[in-house]
């Protein structure tokens, strides 16, 4: 079920105060308090349906799965602006008006609010994982265990570079959220995952390459259930992830972490790139002895992490 919590007078990085914020959020398995909490944060399409039958995330969530909800407590938040309280704020008709670290001191404020002083993990994907970053750097002794999958504390040239075209396509295409969607599935998958689910075959149907129409249906789906303004917004918070901006570099704010890091990245990710975890890995390493580096051998690229379940749960078995 959704709940909602309203965050008055929230002043954002670049100085604008906001009189209301709606804060949507939703919990499963246990109830709050009766059990440790695992705080989950969605990707950029995604939502706070984290499990269930049409869970984002339930090949890793849910009774007797990796994150067991008969044994967690299970929170997700919206990311406020991502449409799926089905409200239109011309709060957030301004894109560029929340970066990471935003949206991390509004869950933050969020959490307070719940009376949550701890998280037994916080996890995330792309997106969620810098957010997750982001809300470590806020309050270094909240999480026991910070979780980031295929993402990075920082978002690199290469991230921006890639959402700078999206922004692009956004903002000029006549068919935007389709024409993006189009765009962001080929860096979300690899070469060899397209050749290994297509292999050039042809759809006689659709008089058309077995790519083509996957990709052309890939767009349509996304435009029926996510808005113009929800992509502008959250391509803007993926393309502005950065837990050092202000505070040194990353070795002093990683310093400063107490939880268990625990990164894990996909050896084909072409987005967050598992080389850029490897460089993190080894700079955690220098300050902190609670840090480990789990990979996902995977064909199909940065979306491998909401594919690669088995994968994912067994790197994830020894923290839940």
């Amino acid at each position: 079920m959704l709940q909602n919590i309203n965050i008055s007078n929230f002043i954002t990085e670049k100085g604008r105060r906001l009189s209301n914020i709606s804060l949507t959020y939703e919990v499963f398995g246990k109830p709050l308090f009766e059990a440790p909490i695992v705080l989950v944060n969605h990707a950029l399409t995604g939502n706070s349906n984290v499990c269930g039958e049409k869970g984002w995330w339930n090949g890793l969530i849910g009774e007797n799965k990796c994150i067991d909800t008969t044994q967690y407590t299970v929170l997700s938040f919206n990311i406020p602006g991502n449409g799926y309280d089905g409200v239109e704020k011309h709060l957030y008709e301004d894109y560029t008006l929340f970066n990471a670290r935003d949206i991390a001191s509004i869950f933050l404020e969020g959490l307070e609010r719940l009376n949550i002083k701890e998280l037994f993990a916080a996890i995330g994907g792309s997106v969620g994982g810098g957010i997750a970053w982001e809300l470590a750097a806020l309050k270094p002794d909240l999480i026991r265990h910070l979780i980031p999958v295929a993402t990075d504390w920082k978002s690199t040239d290469w991230l921006k570079a890639n959402c700078l075209v999206q922004e692009q396509i956004l903002l000029n295409s006549n068919n935007p959220v389709y024409d993006a969607r189009l765009h962001a599935m080929l860096i979300y998958r690899s070469p060899e995952s397209f050749k290994q689910k297509f292999n050039r075959t042809f759809n006689e149907d659709r008089n058309m390459f077995n790519v083509e129409s996957w990709l052309l249906h890939h767009g349509e789906k996304l435009q029926k259930r996510f808005t113009l303004s929800a992509y502008k917004q959250l391509n803007h918070v993926l393309a502005h992830i950065d837990v050092t901006r202000g505070r040194g570099d990353f070795l002093e704010v990683a310093k400063t972490i107490s939880s268990d890091i625990h990164l894990i990245s996909v050896n084909s990710d072409m987005f967050f790139t598992a080389a850029e975890d490897t460089q993190t890995y080894s700079h955690l390493k220098q300050v902190k002895n609670n840090v480990t580096h789990g990979v996902i051998n995977s064909v199909h690229g940065h979306d491998a992490f909401l594919i690669e379940f088995e994968q994912l749960s067994e790197l994830l078995e020894d923290v839940f």
